[in-house]
């Protein structure tokens, strides 16, 4: 009998991720100023943990968890899923910080795990993701005001990514050189995210020049530069990886130059968002086709519209930061309203290509 969980058993969790993602773009939309019922208004102060913790989390931790193929790590997308769910539902939000908690300490060991199996910089790099998002998770159950916890969840974001891509590179390995730069831009990261914790501002600073040292050492390093010459899904991948890098180094730079953020400002608006969402949702939608197929055995045929969201998302973005430099609610509300109108295509941009494709599958069955 397989140990794995089958991919009926996966599906309620992505749903679950998937309802975290649109609770949390409608609490988004209520901090920006937009009306929604009271039981949605009520959700403002979960927007951060809904986006980073119930949507990316969960997905992140089943991905981890399929790739494992062992029942004990679906452990950490259920605990984070319901975590989230709990919130959504009015539970207390030490209840749902608990469960997210505990979901991000499974997902831990599940990255030590490979570790263990795998001493590599890249699953180092991937352990020191979880551990951070496991970190900004407990300041959250203390009680931390949320932009605390902030850094280690970004830390964990973009070392999760950093660490896939740097695994991906070993099809054309970085040089000595090349490695010492990304451990020295990854440590300056951490450095940054932990003083953050008790300096806010000299931390703010330190993570953001390692944000930008990181995000110029992907642009050089990775294989993107190569595929986005390609064609089909290959070139579509890269488009996405390549301008997300671009968000990381502004987000790093927006940090830097404002002198360190300060909390709820228009840098920290700027920075934060030109990270979660120019950087993570880039790579969300260029990974989409890839990580579907592995999680739920269906697969996502790429079609040129998959451009659509995204040039949507990065149009949308420039117009909320815009609203950020001249200091105009109007023009973030709306960015942030297009924000959710791009993130909303993707998503049933992806699901029209699995129908679609299923239906070609079906019709090639029949003939």
């Amino acid at each position: 009998m397989s140990a794995d969980v089958p991919v009926a058993g996966r599906a309620p969790l992505l749903v679950l991720a998937f309802v975290s993602l649109f609770a949390g773009i409608a609490a988004g939309l209520v901090r920006l100023g937009w009306m929604f019922p009271p039981s949605v208004a009520e959700l403002a102060a979960l927007h951060g943990p809904l986006m980073v913790c119930g949507f990316f989390g969960t997905v992140i931790s089943l991905e981890r968890a399929v790739a494992l193929g062992r029942r004990w790590g679906y452990c950490a997308p259920l605990l984070t899923g319901l975590g989230a769910a709990a919130g959504i539902l009015g539970a207390p939000v030490a209840a749902a910080a608990a469960l997210v908690t505990l979901g991000s300490a499974v997902m831990t060991a599940v990255s030590v795990s490979f570790y263990r199996r795998q001493r590599e910089l890249f699953t180092l790099t991937l352990a020191l993701g979880a551990l951070f998002w496991l970190l900004g998770n407990l300041l959250w159950l203390a009680q931390w005001p949320i932009y605390a916890a902030v850094p280690f969840w970004i830390a964990f974001l973009v070392l999760t990514i950093a660490g896939e891509r740097l695994e991906l590179s070993r099809v054309l390995p970085p040089s000595a050189v090349a490695r010492r730069v990304f451990i020295a831009s990854v440590l300056l990261l951490l450095a940054g995210v932990v003083i953050s914790a008790f300096a806010w501002t000299a931390g703010t600073l330190l993570l953001g020049a390692g944000l930008l040292m990181l995000a110029l050492w992907l642009m050089r390093q990775d294989v993107a530069r190569r595929t986005v010459k390609g064609r089909g899904l290959p070139r579509f991948i890269a488009v996405c990886l390549l301008t997300g890098y671009v968000w990381l180094a502004l987000s790093g730079l927006v940090m830097l130059v404002s002198g360190g953020l300060e909390p709820g400002g228009v840098a920290y608006d700027a920075a934060l968002h030109a990270v979660l969402l120019g950087f993570v949702f880039a790579m969300v939608f260029g990974h989409a086709p890839i990580i579907l197929p592995a999680v739920l055995r269906v697969a996502v045929p790429y079609s040129p519209y998959f451009y659509l969201p995204l040039a949507f998302l990065h149009l949308s973005l420039l117009i909320r930061l815009l609203g950020d430099w001249m200091v105009s609610p109007q023009w973030r509300a709306w960015g942030g309203a297009l924000n959710g109108v791009a993130l909303l295509a993707f998503v049933l941009g992806t699901i029209a290509a699995i129908l679609l494709g299923q239906s070609r599958k079906a019709r090639t069955l029949s003939s």
